[in-house]
């Protein structure tokens, strides 16, 4: 019997993103060898948008088309990662000194370029029907659409967030995948 192609969806897990590196047209999209955990996810929305046109003629409506003309998403996380900085805006992270005068800085240059990523959440096995399985989301191409929130809250946690935009993939055409498990499988 084949798996059920309907699930409750309940909390998120886990999510990661990943550098595109290529995407040539007719090819095959190729991502950083390392993916880099989006740590404390809390959220992870996706939403897209819809053009619709009309043809009318002879005083009555004759057709519509409607077609995607967009998908959008936003995640939260609980803590900032310096190495997500470095794949959602590009620059580079630098380690240095010795204990107990170590560093890891994150720069943000005139040279810096946001770059395209791919980003997967995925349920906790529970947060599915299935009961050892799990869902994922990936969408494969993407830019950040907005400056990610950062920062410092007086007397509370700050709550990391960013927006992105995504496109199809050059070389596939493919937006996203939403992907039942029957099996859990973590991200790689």
């Amino acid at each position: 019997m084949p798996l059920s192609h309907v699930s409750k969806l309940f909390s998120i897990q886990d999510c990661k993103i990943t550098a595109l590196l290529t995407d040539p047209v007719s090819g095959t999209a190729t991502y950083a060898a390392q993916s880099v955990d989006v740590p404390g996810i809390k959220s992870l929305a996706i939403s897209g948008s819809m053009q619709s046109k009309t043809l009318r003629g002879d005083n009555t409506l004759l057709d519509t088309e409607s077609y995607i003309d967009g998908v959008t998403g936003s995640a939260e996380h609980a803590r900032l990662s310096l190495d997500a900085l470095a794949v959602l805006l590009g620059g580079a992270v630098t380690d240095s000194g010795t204990t107990p005068a170590q560093k890891a800085v994150w720069s943000l240059t005139a040279s810096s370029v946001p770059q395209y990523f791919k980003i997967e959440g995925v349920t906790p096995p529970g947060g599915t029907d299935m009961i050892s399985g799990d869902i994922h989301v990936v969408l494969y191409k993407c830019q950040l659409s907005k400056f990610p929130e950062l920062g410092f809250t007086g007397d509370d946690y700050r709550i990391p967030k960013f927006e992105l935009s995504a496109v199809p993939l050059a070389s596939t055409g493919k937006w996203m995948d939403v992907v039942f498990n029957e099996t859990a499988i973590a991200i790689p």
